[in-house]
Parts: structure tokens; sequence; C-alpha cells
């Protein structure tokens, strides 16, 4: 079976989070999506972990269940502390296979922060002692370095990360199975890096809404099972881990180098070229994720490791049919034709992944047909994100009109 798994997202106890963020909310979008297991985020949160024990259902495989939607006990934490004479600011998404796992590893966290101040709780504690402490706790936790490239808050973040994965974890190394590539960076990028090769390459939303579930997520193939996908990431089983969905990496806040208060993105190149400096301003500017990986980088860009997980580069549906129909993401029009083709084809993976253009055109218009089947093959135009800005996407050209789309299989998944 196709189990599509977003492990790292948050509930409304996050700081700017949905107030929708709430089990309800998250599993009905789960099935209007299509995405079987979802994390729970913020477990840390007294409050959000009350009413999880109170609207979940366990089972007997470290999961939960609520109206047919699965759920993993999960938690992204704010490592903040002193490393190398510097100051290291570190999140990490943490994995529990229950209620009972979860109590003790609060307590040993509350030790180290506020856990009631924010779904994200900040922690004073070092990255490799805190995963010292949860092997302690249970053998079967798992921490997932988060969105690894990301300038702030990251493992290789360019203003407060490490060079290498080793220097971050030392010598609990060996517990860190797979690490989350981010939405500024794909798969791709992260083969550039050698050290890398040992881990998987992970993919979740980070959503702080329901719409936004599932933007990038993970496809296995195998039962709903805390054990098993825990088993399946530590052992590198490649035949059970079939690919992972990503944004196009431009599209990320942080791809590009840039100012946001100057209105600037450069590329690395520029970069350079003006000193690491800002044209406008003549300050520093914020480093982004590709001028990271390119000065960690121990390989050609190309490179494919062997045994890679493939991906597939995805725009949201409701993206695709703002664009086509000339709106935005959320408004009336745009999400009833979002609804209308996810309850006819199954959830909006189905119309994503699967479901031919040509039977899509079937149920739509022609416009909307065309972005899905531009989409697949990955034939769009994007001016990246930098500086916290998210890129700007266009499917179509300024006043281009679309008569039919042609028929067209789905596309495959691909390491290239």
């Amino acid at each position: 079976m196709r189990l599509i798994a977003d492990l790292h997202l948050h509930s409304r106890y996050s700081r700017a989070t949905s107030r929708d963020m709430d089990v309800e909310h998250m599993a009905r979008w789960a099935k209007i999506k299509g995405i079987t297991l979802l994390g729970t985020g913020d477990f840390t949160h007294p409050v959000w972990l009350r009413e999880l024990r109170a609207k979940l259902t366990p089972t007997d495989r470290g999961l939960f269940t609520h109206d047919g939607a699965h759920f993993m006990l999960t938690v992204e934490v704010s490592n903040i502390y002193s490393a190398g004479g510097r100051l290291r600011k570190i999140h990490n998404v943490v994995l529990a296979p229950s209620f009972e796992v979860a109590d003790r590893i609060n307590a040993v966290l509350g030790r180290f922060g506020n856990l009631l101040a924010d779904g994200r709780p900040t922690l004073s504690l070092p990255t490799d002692r805190m995963v010292e402490y949860l092997m302690e706790i249970s053998p079967d936790c798992l921490v997932i370095p988060a969105h690894v490239w990301t300038p702030w808050f990251s493992l290789y973040g360019s203003m407060s990360g490490f060079d290498a994965i080793a220097e971050c974890f030392g010598d609990q190394l060996g517990h860190i199975a797979a690490v989350e590539t981010g939405l500024s960076s794909d798969p791709p990028m992260n083969w550039r890096l050698t050290e890398l090769d040992r881990v998987m390459l992970v993919s979740n939303s980070d959503a702080h809404s329901p719409a936004k579930l599932g933007r990038e997520a993970n496809v296995f193939a195998c039962a709903p099972d805390y054990f098993e996908i825990v088993r399946i990431l530590r052992e590198k089983d490649t035949s059970r881990f079939l690919y992972t969905i990503e944004f196009f990496p431009e599209e990320g806040k942080y791809h590009y180098d840039g100012h946001r208060a100057c209105n600037r993105r450069m590329t690395p190149k520029e970069t350079r070229a003006h000193g690491n400096r800002c044209p406008v301003c003549g300050r520093p500017p914020t480093v982004g994720v590709l001028h990271r990986v390119e000065a960690l980088a121990t390989r050609e860009e190309g490179y494919v490791p062997e045994g890679a997980v493939p991906y597939r580069n995805l725009i949201p549906l409701e993206e695709i049919i703002a664009e086509a129909n000339g709106s935005k993401p959320g408004t009336v029009g745009v999400r009833e034709e979002y609804f209308k083709l996810c309850g006819e084809f199954g959830g909006e993976f189905n119309v994503l992944l699967d479901v031919p253009v040509e039977e899509v055109s079937r149920h739509t218009t022609p416009r909307i047909a065309e972005g899905l089947r531009r989409v697949r093959e990955g034939r769009v135009r994007i001016a990246p994100g930098y500086d916290g800005v998210f890129g700007e996407i266009s499917i179509f050209k300024d006043g281009e009109e679309v008569v039919q789309a042609p028929e067209q299989e789905p596309a495959q998944t691909t390491l290239f």
C-alpha cells in the first residue's frame, strides 16, 4: 500500500499558527488531501497533549487515529546553546511511540525550557545531549534535524549552524537516521554532500494551517506503523521508502541570498561579486540555502548517489487552480473548484500524482488541466525566494490562452 506521511507540522499552540490546527481539522484535511499519516506536532505543550489524549485512539503499532486519519506523536524543538565559541540555534523534530514516552520526554525537556510558552519550545540544551537523553528514555524515539539548510535555525544554517553533521551530534551521530531537506532545498542539492549519504532525506510541510498540510511529504510502501517507519529510516530501506514530495526549492523562502528590506534577491555569484554585501544598503545579506550548499558541497552539481530515494516536485493543487483562474489561493471560487476535484478523484494527491490529465480535463477547465500537466512536467517559471520571502511561481505567461490540454499520462518519479 502507499502511505503518504507528513510528520512535521504545528498545532494552534505554536506561534503564528491557524486556530484551525486542531485534531478535527487536521483529520478532515488529511482525508481531503489523501494523506495517510500526520504528525501531531507540539506534544511537549501540556494543553495540546491533554487534547491529544482526549481525542486520539491508540493503535497497537505506536500510532493513533481520529476519524479515519492516523497520527504520530511528534514535536519540533528549538535548541539554542553555545558550542565551539558560537551561539547555535537548531530546530529538531522528535518522534515518540506512546503517550507514556512523551510524558517522560516532557519531564526531561521541561528542565531546559518553558514547555507552556510555545508549541515549539525553546530549550537551552545542546542537540547531542538531547539525543542522548531521548535514547535513554526510549530507543524507539527518533530525532530528525529540521529544515537543515535554513539560515537562522538549522543544522547547516549560515547564521547559527555547523559545517558538518558530526560537529553537531558528536558521539550521538549514530542515532541520526534522517534529515529534513526543508522547503528551500531538494534531494539533488543534498546529494552534493558526501556525509549525507548515510542518512535518509525526508520532507515535511512544517504546516501552520490545515490547507498547507502535505505541501511536502514522504511516500512509503507500508501499513501505518510507527515502528516500521522508524525501521525503514534507520535501515535505509529504499524498497519501502518510495519517494518524497517536494516544493520546487526555488519557491522556498530562503533559496537565494538577499535582503527583504531592500527588496533585493541575489544568486550566490552575485553576492560574491558585491563583496558579500547588499548593493542597496551595504550590509551583509541573509545567505540563502543555495549559497550554503555550494559552500559545503563535496561533489559537483548533478551527482546522484547509489540507492538515492526518488522525488517529485509538485505545486499544491490550490495554487494551480488559483493561477489558472487569475485568483488567489483560499478565495471562494478557487476553494470550491479544489474541493470538487479532490472529491471527484479521492484526494489532492491523486489529482497531482496519479489521474491522467485527460481524465482531469473532463471535470475542470482546460486551463486548470493544462496547468496540472505543466507542473507534472516541471515547466514552470520561478522568481526564487529570499530572506523570508517565498518565491513567485508562474505556470502561464501573461495573457496566455489555453484551448485544451493534450493527453498526458502521470509523470514518473525521478532522480534527476
